[in-house]
Parts: C-alpha cells; sequence; structure tokens
C-alpha cells in the first residue's frame, strides 16, 4: 500500500487542497530546518496571512529532526524509529472544521483505510479536555481513553500565541515483544507507538501566560510516514519496512557485512538513515560548510562516513547510495532525479575530503583511548580531532559513547574559546577583502549616514596604513575611519562605496573600496597626502556610481519577488552580489530554469519597472515587519528594530542596502545569463539602470554589422537561407560519405581482407558500419580522420585472432591519445592530427601490409 499516496487522495475527498512539501530550509529566520508539516502554514496560523480557499490543506512534509531545538541525531541509529529526515502526513484546518470532524476524520483513516485493528488503539487526551474525551468514545471505549497532562498533551507554537490541547492516537504493539519498565502508555519503551497527534488550536496564550479562545479555532495535525509504514507492514522497526530496505541491501553490498536488527546494525541504520538527508538537502540547494545549516549537513555526511569506516570502508561510499534514495523516493520528489549527478558528485567530493584526515584522526582517537582511566576523554585531543582532523565534537562523542566514555566538555570548550578570541585579537574584517588592522586602543563604532547624504563634513577617527598598524598620520595607501561615514561598507551583497575625501576642495585621498570591519566602516584609500587623526575632512561619495548600485540592488529585490511568483514560494534567496554595472542572484530551486519561465521573470519586472512603483524604507520592530508579510534571510541577526525595503505590494523585504525611490528609476532589466551553483542552487545574472541600455545597445549594433555585411534587411531571412545552405552541404557531405565507401577496396592478406585509411570530417563509425560487409568474417577496418581540429579513430574486426580495442590502444599514443573498446569494435581520439599519418603506417606495418 502506498500509505503516503491513500492519505493525501483520502483528505482531498474530504474537500482539502493538497500542498506539496515545503523545502526543507524554510522561508523563517527563526528555524533551522522544516520540522513539522505546519511550518509552511505558520503565517496562516498566526494571522499574518488570510486563510486559503478552500481553508482545508494536507500535505506529505518532508522534515528534519537534526541541529536546532529539535535534535534527534545522536538518536538515530540505536532506536528503531529515530530519524534525521522523515515524512510528515498531516491534515489542516484553518478556522473551519474543529475536533469532531478532525477526530472523525482520523478514526476512518486508521481503521477504514490502513485497516488497523481496532482493539489496538489507544487514545490520549489532555486532562482538561472533555469535549475531546466524548467525542472519541462515540468510537473507543472509555478504558482505552487516557487523560494526560500539558507535558504530553497540549502543544504552542512559541511563548505566546496559538496553543491548544491535543489528542493522541497510539498503536498497542503487544506485551508480547514489548514488556519493559517504561512499555506502558506516555512511557519511553516501544508498546505503545504514538502514530498521529492531532493538536485542537483554540487558545491565544498572551505575555502573562494568559489564555483566550481564538474566535476561529484550527486543526494541525501529524502522522510520521515511516512510523505508520512500520505498523502496517507488521515490523517493530522503521528500518524493516519497504522505505528502508533498499538502502540497508545497498550497505550490505557495499561492505559485504550482512545486516542485523540488533546493535551490531547500527552503522548499517545510521549510513541508510543520513543518506536519504544528505541527498535531499544537497538537492535543494544546501551546501558544506562550516556554520548553519550547511555545518549540520557536513556533520551527518561523516557521521555517515564514520560508521562505513568501522564497517570497512576506507573510500569514499555514500556517494552510490544517492541512486538508491532517488529511486525510492524520485517519483514523489522529481527533483531528486533532476539533481541526482550532480548531488553524487557533490556527496562525493565532501566524503574525498574527510577520508583524507580520518586515517589519521582515528589513529589520534584510540592511542588517546587507551590512556582513558576513568570515563572523561582529552577535551584537548577532542578539539584537535576537530580542529585538525575535521571531526565534529558530536561525531567523537558518539564514538565515545559507544565504549561508555565522555568528552571533557568543559576543557573543549575552554580551548574553543580561546580559539575564537585569537580570532578576535586579530580583528579580521567581515568584508569581502578580510582586512587585518590592530589597534592598541578601543574605538568607537562609527555612524553611517549615507542613506541620506553623499556628502558629509567629518572628523578622521583613526588611521591605519598598509601593513594594517594604527598610525597618526597617513600617507599613499592606507585605511581611514571616519567619525561619521556616508560611504556604505559591503554588506548584503551589495559592494562597497568608492569615492573622495576632501580638505578645503582639495582632494586629498581616493576612496577606493569600504568595508565592515567588527562594528567598524573603513574605507580603504589610495594617494593619501598627509591625512591627520582628528582632521575635519568632507567626504564625498561616486554618486554616478551609487545610483547604478542602488538600481541593481532594487532590481534583485524586484528579481527576488518575481521568482517567487512565477516559480513558487520555496524560492529563498542563496546569496547575492549588486555592483554598479550588474548583478547575480543565487536560489533554491531544484531545475534550470526554461526559456518560458526567463522570458516570464524578465518581463514581470519590467513591467514593475514601468509602473512607476514608488520605493519606501521604513524602520519598525521585526515582528511587525514579519506581519506585514517582509522576507526575512535564513542565518541573517535582526535587532529588534529591522529596516523594510517595499515597493508597492510586489516586493517587502529586509534590507540594510541602498535603493532607488521608485521603481521607474532602475530604467529597464535584462537577465543576461542563467546557471547553476550547486546542487539545488541556481544563478540569475543581470543588468539594469545604464549598464541595461549598453547591454542592448551592444546587441542592437551587432545586429545592425550583421545585416550590414550580409546586405541583409531582414535577419530572419537570412538565417532561414543559411539553414537551407546548411542542408545542402550536409547533403553533399552524405554523397561524398557514400562515393568513399563505394571506393575504398579491401587488401587482401593470409587470408584477411584489411580497409585502413585516412578520412577527414565525416562520421568514421557509420562508414565503418557501412564498410563492414567489403570485409566479411574475417577482416579489419581501420579509419583515422581530422575532426574539428581532434583527431578521430575507428577500429573493427570480424577476426577473433584480432582485437579492435587493443588495436586503438597501441597506436592511439602516436596521435597524442587514447581509446579502447571490444574486440569487434573500439574507438579513440588524439590531439595531434599532424601525426595522423605516422599512425596509419605503424597499422600497416602491424599486420606487414606496407
Amino acid at each position: 500500500m502506498d500509505i503516503r499516496k491513500e492519505f493525501l487522495n483520502f483528505f482531498k475527498k474530504k474537500g482539502h487542497k493538497i500542498y506539496p512539501s515545503s523545502p526543507l530550509v524554510p522561508d523563517d529566520s527563526t528555524l533551522l530546518f522544516t520540522n513539522a508539516g505546519m511550518v509552511q502554514f505558520k503565517p496562516i496560523f498566526t494571522g499574518e496571512k488570510p486563510a486559503p480557499t478552500p481553508p482545508r490543506a494536507c500535505s506529505s512534509q518532508l522534515c528534519m529532526r537534526a541541529g536546532g531545538k529539535h535534535n534527534d541525531l545522536e538518536n538515530v541509529g540505536y532506536t528503531n524509529r529515530h530519524h534525521t529526515l522523515f515524512e510528515m502526513l498531516g491534515n489542516f484546518s484553518f478556522g473551519d472544521y474543529f475536533k469532531e470532524k478532525a477526530i472523525e476524520y482520523a478514526w476512518e483513516f486508521v481503521t477504514e483505510v490502513l485497516k488497523l485493528p481496532k482493539e489496538r488503539l489507544w487514545i490520549t487526551i489532555h486532562e482538561n479536555d472533555e469535549e475531546a474525551g466524548k467525542i472519541w468514545q462515540k468510537f473507543v471505549p472509555a478504558e482505552r481513553i487516557v487523560k494526560m497532562g500539558d507535558k504530553d498533551n497540549f502543544w504552542q507554537m512559541g511563548e505566546t500565541g496559538p496553543c491548544g490541547p491535543c489528542s493522541e492516537i497510539h498503536y498497542d504493539q503487544g506485551a508480547d515483544k514489548f514488556n519493559g519498565p517504561e512499555d506502558y502508555l506516555g512511557g519511553e519503551g516501544d508498546r505503545f507507538l504514538e502514530i498521529w497527534n492531532l493538536v485542537f488550536m483554540e487558545f491565544n496564550r498572551d505575555e502573562n501566560g494568559n489564555l483566550t479562545p481564538l474566535p476561529k479555532p484550527s486543526i494541525d495535525t501529524g502522522m510520521g510516514l515511516e512510523r505508520i509504514t512500520a505498523i502496517k507492514e507488521g515490523v517493530t522497526s522503521n528500518y524493516e519496512t519497504s522505505l528502508f530496505k533498499p538502502l540497508i541491501k545497498g550497505v550490505e553490498e557495499l561492505t559485504g557485512r550482512p545486516y542485523s536488527s540488533g546493535v551490531e546494525g547500527a552503522s548499517h541504520r545510521v549510513i541508510a538513515d543520513h543518506i536519504r538527508a544528505i541527498t535531499h538537502l544537497t538537492a535543494q540547494g544546501v551546501q558544506f560548510s562550516n556554520e548553519g545549516r550547511g555545518y549540520v549537513l557536513r556533520r551527518i555526511l561523516r557521521r555517515g562516513v564514520r560508521h562505513g569506516y568501522k564497517l570497512g570502508l576506507r573510500e569514499p561510499f555514500l556517494h552510490k547510495l544517492v541512486k538508491i534514495v532517488v529511486e525510492s523516493m524520485g517519483t514523489h520528489y522529481p527533483y531528486l532525479k533532476n539533481e541526482q549527478t550532480r548531488v553524487e558528485e557533490i556527496v562525493k567530493a565532501e566524503e574525498e575530503r574527510f577520508f583524507e584526515t580520518i586515517d589519521k584522526g582515528m589513529k589520534l582517537f584510540q592511542e588517546e583511548l587507551k590512556k582513558v582511566q576513568g570515563k572523561k576523554f582529552s577535551g584537548a585531543v577532542a578539539f584537535k580531532l576537530y580542529d585538525t582532523y575535521g571531526f565534529p565534537l558530536d561525531l567523537t562523542q558518539d564514538m565515545l559513547r559507544e565504549v561508555g566514555k565522555e568528552v571533557d566538555i568543559g576543557e573543549f570548550n575552554r580551548l574553543m574559546e580561546e580559539q575564537r578570541n585569537r580570532a578576535r585579537a586579530n580583528w579580521k574584517g567581515s568584508g569581502a577583502q578580510g582586512w587585518e588592522l590592530k589597534s592598541q586602543r578601543e574605538i568607537s563604532p562609527n555612524r553611517f549616514v549615507g542613506y541620506t547624504q553623499l556628502e558629509v563634513e567629518t572628523e578622521i577617527e583613526a588611521l591605519f596604513n598598509e601593513n594594517g598598524e594604527e598610525v597618526e598620520e597617513l600617507n599613499g595607501s592606507g585605511f581611514v575611519v571616519l567619525k561619521e561615514t556616508p560611504f556604505y561598507a559591503e554588506s548584503g551583497g551589495q559592494v562597497g562605496d568608492t569615492g573622495t575625501l576632501y580638505r578645503k576642495d582639495e582632494p586629498v585621498a581616493k576612496v577606493v573600496d569600504t568595508q565592515k570591519v567588527g562594528e567598524l566602516n573603513i574605507s580603504k584609500v589610495e594617494e593619501a597626502k598627509g591625512l591627520k587623526r582628528g582632521e575635519k575632512i568632507k567626504a564625498v561619495v561616486d554618486k554616478l556610481r551609487r545610483r547604478e548600485i542602488a538600481k541593481h540592488h532594487s532590481a534583485t529585490h524586484l528579481l527576488h519577488s518575481a521568482l517567487r511568483k512565477v516559480l513558487g514560494e520555496h524560492i529563498s534567496q542563496a546569496g547575492s552580489l549588486v555592483e554598479s554595472n550588474r548583478l547575480r542572484f543565487d536560489f533554491t530551486h531544484p531545475k534550470p530554469l526554461t526559456p518560458t519561465q526567463l522570458e516570464e521573470v524578465e518581463g514581470l519586472i519590467n513591467r514593475i519597472i514601468a509602473q512607476g512603483i514608488k520605493g519606501e524604507v521604513v524602520e519598525m520592530p521585526l515582528e511587525e515587519a514579519k506581519k506585514m508579510g517582509a522576507m526575512a534571510l535564513f542565518g541573517e541577526k535582526y535587532g529588534e528594530i529591522v529596516r523594510v525595503v517595499k515597493f508597492g505590494d510586489f516586493s517587502v523585504e529586509l534590507c540594510g542596502g541602498t535603493h532607488t525611490s521608485n521603481t521607474a528609476e532602475i530604467g529597464n532589466f535584462y537577465i543576461t545569463k542563467e546557471s547553476g551553483v550547486s546542487a539545488g542552487v541556481r544563478r540569475i545574472e543581470g543588468v539594469a539602470g545604464l549598464s541595461a541600455y549598453r547591454y542592448g545597445k551592444k546587441y542592437r549594433d551587432e545586429v545592425e554589422q550583421l545585416k550590414k555585411e550580409w546586405k541583409a534587411k531582414d535577419l530572419g531571412q537570412l538565417l532561414e537561407s543559411q539553414r537551407e545552405e546548411i542542408k545542402k552541404l550536409r547533403k553533399q557531405i552524405r554523397e561524398l560519405e557514400e562515393r568513399s565507401v563505394t571506393d575504398l577496396q579491401p587488401v587482401e592478406k593470409g587470408g584477411v581482407k584489411y580497409i585502413i585509411h585516412r578520412l577527414d570530417g565525416v562520421n568514421l563509425r557509420e562508414i565503418a558500419g557501412k564498410l563492414k560487409p567489403k570485409i566479411g568474417e574475417k577482416g579489419v577496418i581501420f579509419l583515422a580522420g581530422e575532426n574539428n581540429g581532434k583527431v578521430q579513430l575507428v577500429a573493427l574486426s570480424t577476426t577473433p585472432q584480432i582485437s579492435a580495442g587493443e588495436l586503438i590502444r597501441k597506436v592511439a599514443p602516436i596521435v597524442e591519445g587514447k581509446g579502447g573498446g571490444k574486440p569487434d569494435f573500439a574507438q579513440g581520439g588524439g590531439k595531434n592530427p599532424g601525426k595522423i599519418g605516422e599512425l596509419l603506417q605503424k597499422v600497416k606495418e602491424i599486420f606487414s601490409l606496407s
């Protein structure tokens, strides 16, 4: 039974709209990953967005429980039901039906569709929820309905906001299988397995903890696909279901180690689980890194590699399991098929990186382990494993847990803090240039005034020479800190400002870049003429460059919104670059955009530009901005007050950059390139403003030049005539090939017929096939030729004594090439067409034909 399909179809018949799984990276800066089915509907539940039509939804949502508040990573592989990635089946009501229907639907699905035995189903409700208890008694005897407190049966989204009691359906797997001290309803054992949680959102909790009824109560439910599949298939472990069996088998084949359902099979389970998470995260655009989501992904992969190492694998292997994930999940998640090759390449590269150090790291770990007297493993060694050999802390902790030891976490944290302090002491900037500046005193943060002033009378707060050392006077090149600065420091993808410093209207330094170093906006200067600390000077931004940067930054916002409108709300920013002459925008999307989609995006942006929508910049509390629909970027740290850049209802984003005051100022916009950055991440490059004018003019000039050179009034007609000419030439080539076949005759020696010949600019494989009848059952064809500056080789043999593959391998090096194939047919190539004659002579010598 396809439970996912049955679930979605069941609720579709009940008037629910089926929503696709939203990205694992949510459009919610408070979450590391999507960890529940309700995440994509959170703005509806909180009232930030209106309820959709119909006000009923259902989904099968991919969820991650690794990193952040919900982290099951350390349990994966050691229990029957913990996973990093899993699917949550859910149905939702936005102020429509409530408890009665939610309970009725759930009971109908588990008993009539899944046909689970009713006598094995137990229900828990909140101790104060008499209403739910009465509804359940229509279906379940009162003795199988158990009341529990807030800890087990009350759900809330956060400290404040929507919340309510919940009711859980549990499945009794039987005392014959599970009879430990925790195998009671509500215990940690596996006898009573929670399969479905129905949340009744009927209250709002205020800052004082008071509950008030919501005007329109809602429903949020969640049922783990892996868990319900295990029950339906009659097994007690998720890893023994049809969802995981192909992966477990794949691990067995790679390692040669049979799987065991006990502790011995933990490594098989870890690898099977982790490769699902790795494949989906990588396909959706999460990149391996040392921070945030990328570090969670790296930790998962390295944990998987370590368990493979434990099973005897000494070279990359996880990438070989990606195809099994694609085969089992690609039908429902087609982006996996589109991204398979790239995911395999990225995963393999990351594995190779870790395999370079894992041997030395494991040796160090084992040596230290022998020295451990009690339970504490050296925090210094754990830090070295982390810092030198790339072992995440939780990986070392995982290895120690297996032998009943633990890291001296205090010592580890102390060393980590010392490393951070050393990094701070270097005072290295966060800008693209990574400037390192050193000062013996504390410099107060300077104030950026460049949103409203491009010229300002200010004072030099500090000066640094080219080596980053603070000085009292600067000549030539160095760095300047201005008390008040109009120069924008590179951040949020926008490049830093340039301009000029004046002393009484005389230019005394060129500002060539501005970066953020700690809390300071620092400008790099050249041609400085005796700048002194404390001196009053006039700072002037390059206004034309700033205007063009603003046009490209505003165009980037319009591009972000246009992509979400054309492709869907799963689009989220993965990086950007905003310069005065171009923009680059990286975003999460599983496949290349079609020409139609690109045209639609570009056209939509230019229509918004043409409408002349006023740009608004407003500072407001973060929560108010979110309610307004402002897009926040994951990983960005926002203060309580944020800056919102708004172009009507089309684009609303949190942004600290500089922008146009009206979309019309952008002029126009062209997409110049669309490409892939990594698995699941696409890139669009474009131009706006003066650069867009130059881009359009270049195309117009090229068209006019072509028309002039070809004396054509209409390029379309010219291209059509060229196509016809190409057709004629191709026909002539085919005729020449046919003639070549007719003219070539074999030379016979020792009962073997040989055709050894040079043919340039033709399809040698095709000609060899046509010549084959001429050599009969005992013969050899060897053809060589030049094609587009490269050497092409083909060998065909109908006699068992002569191998075409061996022949190609033997002579291809003469033309600086290589090749090979089967005994009856082989191909090759080379870089040196000047040696073709020598190669053919060598072939003739081999057969004594010269």
